[in-house]
């Protein structure tokens, strides 16, 4: 994440709280399940296979749901090359929307929760380096990792301030989650309207952005989930 330049920075911390404000909902909506964070699905699933829990088979769907989100905003990405940034939020836009939708129709549950999955996988193809997801932005369990890492480098002599981008990236996450928190007992899942609009917003701030520099792209991609 340092090698990204401040405005990246930004992006990334919204992302994180777009991911935040989306899972809170599904968390709410699922009765602690998530959309985004599959470390925690993944125990879910592991032991709803010992004891038969629903709940188990529901976790291993909305895994399954991620997954595909990521692979489709991966190749998406690849298609649109030095626009990947661009296109995969344009495509989780379009998921969100699908989603907003679909509340406002009635569909509600599983359904919509595994389009917010989906929606979640992929995002994380936004920041990629060397064909690989250099800033996972729906699992804060590796950023926390570094920011400690970070602090403790800053405290034995090394760069004072490195471990902040990774401390912003966590807030972002969590201040989402404490907006999806709030407004989910007077929404629902009609809050997938907001976060609709707050992704267009992070789209607007990629075009701003502009195409990544020629060459940049020119990898395999290969993503990887946390």
């Amino acid at each position: 994440m340092l090698r990204y330049e401040k405005r990246h920075h930004v992006m990334a911390m919204g992302l994180a709280a777009l991911a935040g404000f989306v899972d809170a909902l599904g968390f709410l909506k699922l009765n602690g399940l998530f959309v985004s964070f599959m470390s925690g699905n993944s125990t879910r699933a592991a032991v709803g296979a010992v004891t038969g829990a629903p709940l188990g088979f529901l976790a291993a769907a909305l895994i399954a749901a991620f997954l595909v989100g990521v692979v489709a905003g991966a190749v998406l990405g690849q298609m649109a090359d030095r626009w990947r940034k661009q296109a995969v939020l344009a495509f989780v836009i379009v998921l969100l929307l699908i989603g907003a939708v679909s509340s406002m129709m009635g569909v509600e549950g599983v359904p919509l929760t595994l389009v917010m999955a989906g929606a979640m996988g992929a995002a994380n193809n936004v920041f990629q380096r060397d064909g690989e997801v250099s800033i996972g932005v729906t699992y804060m369990t590796g950023t926390l990792v570094k920011l400690g890492q970070k602090l403790a480098s800053a405290l034995t002599g090394g760069a004072p301030f490195a471990w902040i981008p990774y401390l912003m990236l966590w807030i972002g996450l969590v201040a989402g989650g404490i907006a999806g928190a709030m407004v989910f007992p007077l929404f629902g899942l009609r809050a997938l309207w907001l976060a609709a609009g707050f992704a267009s917003c992070l789209f607007a701030g990629a075009l701003a952005i502009g195409p990544l520099p020629v060459g940049a792209s020119a990898k395999v991609i290969s993503p990887t989930s946390g």
